[in-house]
């Protein structure tokens, strides 16, 4: 087939959706598919292996002759995937510009905080709406009533992340995101503080919060207010090689999110084999079960409590560690690949449907 990626945010730019999008169009092309991105991140005309066709813009509006290029380029293509979070302007461009159209939400809507997706719905015009879990399919289906909502998850190698695991070190949290206030930073080192606190003092701990953004300065300043920079740590970006060796000697994942839509990060230190500690309101428990991967909690304290009782407690870590090393999860790349082909498929024998009935 000949595929068709378009979404706002592309490498380089770093963060979930700019990693899977590339994942997914590097797993089809080795699949024997033609994949091409469009982006309005500047950047390279290729990322590895994935041809990359960079749209001009403005203040992340996509100019007049983007829009003309897409409108000449789209045609050419069986399918056209549209990767959304909740602001896209450019893949809701181009999933309103053809009738083979796949539109996937990968951002979880806050339920406190109006959405205009009936709006977005009218514009898209005749898309196949698809969202990244149930978390936030659920929240569509409740924002758009009428129309049938799929899933399409996010992927995963476990393989890249079983490294042999290292127990030379303290009992070590760690956490990877992007340091932006909807994902929790300032609330985690106030969790981390109160785990301290909890743990007896001759267990020696150590935390990681891998990530950048824009309250990095905020965060650091604070793990200096709060007296925690003998064993908290904030490195900064990683590359993923550099995770994978962190995870390799860490034993709890903490992922404090409340709006978390997936949690490709947590998916990954799951396949590291580490317990994954995270918020039961978002994408998270579609591959953590309580007591089995890891354990969902439904706020800040019982967050604390849960990873205390995980570090204080050898046997329940060890079993948790032993059963995610030894346990691929559902979201594997050749899973996911054969979903969306699936997804594709049917939307590309659809688009023939709306042509004729439309002639």
């Amino acid at each position: 087939m000949r595929i068709a990626l378009v979404s706002d945010c592309y490498l380089p730019r770093l963060g979930g959706i700019e990693l899977q999008v590339h994942d997914l169009a590097g797993h089809l092309i080795r699949a024997g598919h033609h994949v091409t991105v469009f982006t309005i991140t500047d950047g390279p005309a290729s990322a590895g292996d994935v041809p990359v066709l960079r749209l001009p813009a403005v203040a992340g509006v996509p100019l007049a002759v983007a829009v003309d290029r897409l409108r000449s380029a789209l045609p050419s293509f069986d399918v056209v995937h549209c990767h959304s979070s909740l602001v896209s302007p450019l893949a809701w461009k181009a999933a309103r510009l053809t009738d083979r159209a796949v539109l996937t939400l990968h951002s979880l809507p806050d339920a406190s905080v109006p959405w205009p997706a009936a709006g977005i719905a009218r514009y898209v015009g005749n898309v196949h709406w698809t969202a990244v879990s149930e978390a936030v399919a659920g929240e569509l289906r409740r924002l758009l009533p009428d129309r049938p909502i799929g899933i399409l998850h996010n992927g995963v190698d476990p393989v890249l992340w079983r490294h042999s695991r290292r127990t030379d070190h303290p009992l070590t949290i760690v956490s990877t995101m992007r340091l932006t206030r909807r994902k929790r930073p300032m609330a985690l080192l106030r969790i981390l503080e109160e785990i301290r606190a909890a743990v007896p003092s001759t267990v020696r701990l150590r935390a990681v919060v891998v990530g950048d953004g824009p309250r990095a300065r905020a965060a650091a300043a604070a793990v200096r207010r709060r007296g925690l920079d003998e064993w908290v740590d904030l490195p900064g970006r990683l590359t993923r090689p550099d995770i994978q060796q962190l995870y390799a000697s860490a034993d709890v994942y903490v992922a404090p999110a409340e709006l978390e839509s997936f949690g490709v990060a947590a998916l990954e230190a799951r396949c590291a084999g580490l317990p994954v500690v995270a918020m039961a309101s978002g994408g998270v428990g579609e591959f953590v079960r309580p007591g089995v991967e890891g354990f969902l909690v439904n706020g800040d304290s019982e967050m604390v409590a849960t990873v205390a009782n995980l570090l204080i407690d050898d046997a329940l870590r060890y079993r948790i560690q032993r059963f995610n090393a030894d346990t691929a999860p559902a979201m594997t790349w050749q899973h996911v690949v054969r979903q969306h082909l699936a997804v594709y498929r049917t939307q590309h024998a659809l688009s023939g449907q709306y042509l004729t009935s439309a002639s």
